[in-house]
């Protein structure tokens, strides 16, 4: 997600729908977030930061064993890649993608030793 102001995001889905956030180490303010099902249990995570263009708005992240990977089968499906691969150090990489209907989503492969 991408806010304007991440902390005060932060503090509204916090007391919204009691989303749990940690900061991620460095200079970027950033989060990750931890979401829960209707249950109660653990649901979706995600992450919350600084809006970067006015346009900016929610994107969501598929997981995915190799974004390399998947950004082929995106292309050769019709769809195309508006962020490249790019490395998010020691969590993973991702990239975002515009599907056939012009819709924004991206691609999270989770690796701790991402450089």
């Amino acid at each position: 997600m991408a806010a304007d102001q991440p902390e005060r995001a932060k503090n509204f889905y916090e007391e919204l729908f009691d989303w749990k956030f940690e900061a991620i180490p460095g200079e970027m303010e950033y989060y990750l977030f931890e979401s829960k099902d209707i249950d109660g249990n653990t649901g979706v995570g995600g992450g919350l930061g600084k809006r970067m263009e006015s346009e900016q708005r929610m994107t969501n992240f598929m997981g995915v064993d190799s974004v390399d990977e998947y950004m082929l089968k995106v292309e050769s499906l019709g769809g195309k890649i508006i962020q490249g691969k790019t490395s998010v150090p020691s969590w993973g990489y991702m990239a975002v993608c515009l599907d056939t209907e012009n819709n924004v989503f991206g691609l999270w492969q989770e690796d701790k030793d991402a450089k």
